[in-house]
C-alpha cells in the first residue's frame, strides 16, 4: 500500500490518510440527503436515487484515488443536479430518463476531450470572467432552491417573490439550521455543512416539525427505478434542440468546475508546481469515468468535491484518502431510513452555504471592463431570475462576442466563441416557438 500510493513519499501514513477520508465524508455526507430531493422534484424515485448516489460517490471516489492517485472525492454535484432537474426536466420538458441520457453522453464527451487530450483547447476558448459568473450563478441558484423550499421566500401575486411566514414552525427550523450552519462554516468547522443538517433534523424531530424516521439501519433499497433507464427514452428526444443545449451545458459545467476543483485542492496539498497540475489527464479521466457510470446507475453528474479541501486540511495527501471516503459512501448505504427527516427545510441551510461558497468567484471577475461586466452580470443574475443555469450560461455567451467586438477586443476572442454565439442564439429562437 505505501508503494502503489506513495504514502512515505508524500510524507504521510495509513492513519492520516484514513482520518483525512472520514473528514471528506462528513463535510460531503450531506448530498446523501440533498440530491435524492432534488432528483425527486423531477419525478425520480427517491430511494432509488439514493443508493444510485452513494454508488456513483463510492464508484467515482475509488477511481479517483486509484488511477490518479488524489485525495479528491467525487458524487454527484450541487448545480449540476438542480439543472437536471429545474432546467432540463421541469424547464425544458424533456424526461428524466432523457435526462440521463445527456448525463451519459456528456460524460462520454468528457472522457474523449480528456483522452484526446484536447481539454487545454476548450478551457482558453471560454473567457475566464464568463467561467466565474457561471458557478457564481449556479451558487445563487442553488440559493434560491434553498430558500423556496424552506418557504422562505415565498411567491407573491404583486411582487413575485416575498419573505415568507417567519412566525410558521417550518421555516423557523430552517431560519434556525441557516444561522447554526453559518456559525459552523465560520468556526472553520470542516464537517459544518453535515453537522448543521444533522442538528437541524434533530431539532425538528424533537419540535414534532419533521416526522420520525422509522429506523436507522435497513436493507438497501432496490435501484431498478432509475438503473439503465437513460436508455429508456424515444428517438424524438435524442435528436431534439432541447437534448443538444443540455449536453452542451452539462459537459460546459461539468468540465470547468472539475478542472477548478482540481487545481484548488491539488494546490492546498502542494501538488501544483510551475502552474501545471501533475496527473491532469488521469484526474480528469477518473472524473468523467464516474459520471458516466453515475449516469447508468440513475443519478445526475457527477464531479470532484472542494469539500476534499477539508481531507487535505487534515493531512491526506494520496488517494488512500479518496478510497476511505469511497468506502464510508458504501455503508452509507444501508442507513436508508434517514432519508425520511430531510425534507425542504432541513436542507435549506445546505444549499444557502454551499451556493455562498460558489458565488465567492464573482471576486474574480474585474468589474472595471464594462465589456466583460455586462455579460457576467447576466450570466449569474439571469440563472435564479429564470430558473434555469442553461439560459443564463445562454445569455452570457450571446452578449460577450457582441461587447468585445463593440470595444474593439474581438481578435481577443477564441473562434469556438462565435459558434457558441449562434448556437445560444439558436436555442432562444427555438424556446421561442
Amino acid at each position: 500500500m505505501d508503494r502503489f500510493f506513495g504514502l512515505t513519499e508524500k510524507g504521510t501514513t495509513i492513519k492520516r490518510e484514513a482520518i483525512a477520508g472520514l473528514t471528506t465524508f462528513l463535510a460531503m455526507a450531506y448530498i446523501l440527503g440533498v440530491n435524492p430531493m432534488i432528483l425527486g422534484d423531477a419525478g425520480m424515485d427517491v430511494n432509488a436515487v439514493f443508493v444510485a448516489t452513494a454508488l456513483s460517490a463510492m464508484i467515482g471516489s475509488l477511481i479517483m484515488g486509484l488511477v490518479a492517485n488524489y485525495p479528491i472525492a467525487v458524487a454527484p454535484g450541487m448545480g449540476l443536479n438542480a439543472f437536471f432537474a429545474y432546467t432540463v426536466v421541469l424547464g425544458m420538458g424533456l424526461s428524466w430518463q432523457a435526462a440521463l441520457f445527456a448525463v451519459f453522453v456528456s460524460s462520454i464527451i468528457f472522457l474523449l476531450i480528456t483522452a484526446f487530450k484536447i481539454r487545454e483547447i476548450i478551457i482558453n476558448a471560454i473567457p475566464a470572467e464568463l467561467k466565474h459568473a457561471a458557478g457564481a450563478g449556479i451558487g445563487l441558484f442553488i440559493a434560491f432552491i434553498g430558500l423556496k423550499n424552506a418557504e422562505i421566500i415565498v411567491a407573491d401575486p404583486a411582487t413575485f417573490v416575498a419573505l415568507g411566514d417567519l412566525t410558521s414552525g417550518p421555516v423557523l427550523l430552517a431560519v434556525f439550521g441557516v444561522v447554526l450552519t453559518a456559525i459552523f462554516v465560520v468556526m472553520g468547522l470542516k464537517a459544518g455543512v453535515f453537522y448543521g443538517l444533522a442538528i437541524t433534523a434533530v431539532v425538528g424531530i424533537i419540535f414534532g416539525l419533521v416526522g420520525r424516521p422509522e429506523g436507522i439501519v435497513a436493507s438497501v433499497p432496490s435501484l431498478s427505478p432509475t438503473l439503465f433507464a437513460a436508455f429508456d427514452i424515444s428517438s424524438s428526444e435524442i435528436f431534439s434542440a432541447q437534448m443538444g443545449i443540455a449536453i452542451l451545458t452539462f459537459l460546459f459545467v461539468t468540465f470547468f468546475d472539475t478542472a477548478g476543483t482540481l487545481f484548488a485542492v491539488a494546490n492546498q496539498a502542494g501538488f501544483v508546481k510551475d502552474n501545471k497540475l501533475p496527473r491532469a489527464g488521469k484526474a480528469l479521466f477518473s472524473d468523467a469515468s464516474g459520471g458516466t457510470i453515475g449516469a447508468l446507475l440513475g443519478t445526475s453528474t457527477t464531479t470532484a468535491y472542494v469539500e476534499s479541501t477539508s481531507g487535505v486540511a487534515v493531512g491526506g495527501r494520496t488517494g488512500l484518502t479518496a478510497v476511505v471516503t469511497g468506502i464510508l459512501f458504501l455503508i452509507a448505504l444501508f442507513f436508508s431510513p434517514l432519508l425520511a427527516v430531510v425534507t425542504g427545510h432541513v436542507t435549506a441551510a445546505a444549499l444557502i452555504i454551499v451556493g455562498v461558497m460558489m458565488a465567492s468567484s464573482l471576486r474574480f471577475i474585474d468589474w472595471t471592463r464594462m465589456e466583460v461586466a455586462i455579460p457576467a452580470f447576466v450570466t449569474f443574475v439571469a440563472m435564479p431570475l429564470t430558473y434555469s443555469i442553461a439560459n443564463g450560461i445562454a445569455l452570457g455567451f450571446i452578449l460577450y462576442p457582441i461587447t468585445m467586438v463593440v470595444s474593439g477586443n474581438a481578435k481577443k476572442m477564441h473562434p469556438i466563441m462565435y459558434f457558441l454565439f449562434v448556437v445560444f442564439v439558436l436555442y432562444f429562437a427555438f424556446l421561442s416557438h
